[in-house]
């Protein structure tokens, strides 16, 4: 069992006790709402992605191959979004104007409320691939206590 600070969970439709982002702290499994690796950001003086993926074994490279493949499962890739695909889009809390409309392009005829219960469904999925992809031995047991929350 992990013990979660409750401030840096949020309960969103479709995920209850979801992650808020690494930058601000969040356990593993907020690396699905990371951005894509070898560009800058503009909160790059936070940026804590690279220091968790090189703590739990996970190359960059193995990162972006993980969301690309789920972006193309789930036809998640959108010239609207940042980095080309909703996998790497956030959680903003006040919703993101080119996510939200690449959401809506997605998923026509259904409500935002359902849309928006999609896409964090989705965000946990990736969550937990994210997390099974960890091979190494030592990332292993870093993450295994996370597993148990999906």
């Amino acid at each position: 069992m992990v013990d979660l600070d409750p401030e840096k969970l949020r309960d969103v439709p479709g995920w209850k006790g979801a992650p808020i982002h690494i930058c601000m702290g969040a356990d593993y499994r907020g690396l699905t709402f990371c951005c894509k690796p070898g560009y800058s950001l503009t909160h790059a003086f936070i940026c804590k992605r690279d220091k968790i993926l090189t703590e739990i074994g996970l190359t960059p490279e193995e990162f972006i191959q993980i969301k690309v493949e789920f972006s193309n499962e789930n036809n998640w890739d959108s010239e609207v979004v940042c980095f080309g695909s909703l996998s790497y889009c956030c959680m903003r809390r006040n919703g993101c104007p080119r996510r939200d409309l690449a959401l809506v392009e997605r998923y026509p005829n259904k409500s935002l409320e359902e849309i928006m219960k999609i896409y964090f469904n989705k965000k946990k999925e990736l969550s937990k691939r994210i997390l099974e992809c960890i091979t190494s031995v030592d990332g292993k047991k870093k993450i295994e206590p996370f597993l148990d929350l999906f």
